[in-house]
C-alpha cells in the first residue's frame, strides 16, 4: 500500500501526466468544436456530414464519445506507460528501490496499478469534459440535445466506462512493457507509436488478423453500430464482438504485465 500511494503521488507531480491528459482533452475539444462549427454546411455534402452529426446527437453521442476517446487515448495511454517505465531505468528509481530491499516484481506491478488508476481518472475526466464540449458543439450545429438525459443509455455508461478503462489500461501496460524491455523512455515511446500506426496500416492487408491486435481489440470493447470507420463508402474494418474483444484485451494486459515482471526479475540493474 505504501508503494502504491507513493507511486500515485509521484505520478500526480509528473509533467508527463499533465501533458498527456492536456493533449488528449485539447485534441478532443478542437475536433468536436470543428465538427459543430461545420456540421450544418457538411450535411449538404452527403453521408460524411450526416455521420459527423451523429457525434453530437444524444444519447448515441455518449458511446461515440467513449469510442473516440479510446481510439485517440489508446495511443496516449501507451506513450504515458512507456514514459513512466522508461524513467524508472534512466532516472535510476528502480535501482534505488531494489537497493533498499523492495521486490522488483512488486515495485513494477504496483507502478502499473498506479498508472492504471491515473488512466482511469483521466478517462472519467476526459469523458466529462468531452460531454460538455459535445453539448456546446451541438449548440453550434443547431442539433437537439433532447436525448442527453436518456435513462436507458445513462444506465449503460458505468459498464462502458469500465470496459474503456480496461482498454486504456491494456495500452498503458503494453507501453510499460515495451519501455521496460528497451530500458529507455524515447525507445519505448518510439516503438509504441510505431506499433500503433503499424497496426492501423496492417488493417488494409490483414483485417482478420489485425482485429486481434491490441488497439483494434481495445476499440472494439465498446463498439457500436455508429462506431467510426467505413463511412463515406470506405472499406468496413472487421471487428471482434465486444465481449470477445474484452477477453482479448485482458490477455494483452496480462501479457504486458508478465513480460514486465519476467524481464525486470532477470535484468541487471545494479552498479
Amino acid at each position: 500500500m505504501r508503494l502504491f500511494v507513493a507511486g500515485l503521488r509521484k505520478l500526480v507531480r509528473r509533467p508527463a501526466t499533465w501533458v498527456t491528459f492536456g493533449l488528449l482533452v485539447g485534441l478532443l475539444a478542437l475536433i468536436y468544436i470543428a465538427v459543430g462549427a461545420t456540421a450544418r454546411q457538411a450535411t449538404t455534402s452527403g453521408n460524411g456530414g450526416r455521420q459527423a452529426l451523429l457525434l453530437l446527437t444524444f444519447p448515441g453521442a455518449y458511446s461515440l464519445l467513449l469510442s473516440f476517446i479510446l481510439g485517440l487515448g489508446g495511443l496516449f495511454a501507451m506513450i504515458y506507460g512507456a514514459a513512466i517505465a522508461g524513467s524508472e531505468w534512466t532516472w535510476g528509481t528502480l535501482k534505488a528501490a531494489v537497493a533498499r530491499g523492495e521486490s522488483r516484481s512488486r515495485y513494477q506491478l504496483l507502478s502499473c496499478v498506479a498508472i492504471a488508476v491515473m488512466v482511469g481518472i483521466g478517462l472519467v475526466v476526459a469523458f466529462a469534459i468531452g460531454t460538455v464540449v459535445a453539448i456546446i458543439a451541438a449548440g453550434l450545429a443547431a442539433v437537439s440535445t433532447a436525448g442527453l438525459s436518456d435513462s436507458a443509455t445513462l444506465g449503460t455508461l458505468p459498464e462502458l466506462m469500465a470496459r474503456g478503462w480496461l482498454a486504456l489500461g491494456e495500452a498503458a501496460a503494453l507501453g510499460f512493457a515495451i519501455a521496460t524491455l528497451a530500458r529507455s523512455q524515447l525507445a519505448g515511446i518510439g516503438v509504441g507509436i510505431a506499433v500503433y500506426f503499424g497496426e492501423q496500416f496492417a488493417t488494409i492487408f490483414l483485417p482478420d488478423v489485425v482485429k486481434y491486435l491490441p488497439f483494434n481489440a481495445a476499440n472494439a470493447v465498446v463498439a457500436t453500430s455508429g462506431s467510426f470507420g467505413g463511412g463515406g463508402g470506405g472499406a468496413v474494418v472487421a471487428r471482434l464482438d465486444p465481449n470477445t474483444a474484452l477477453i482479448v484485451v485482458a490477455l494483452w494486459l496480462i501479457g504486458g504485465l508478465v513480460v514486465t515482471v519476467l524481464y525486470t526479475e532477470r535484468a541487471e540493474i545494479s552498479g
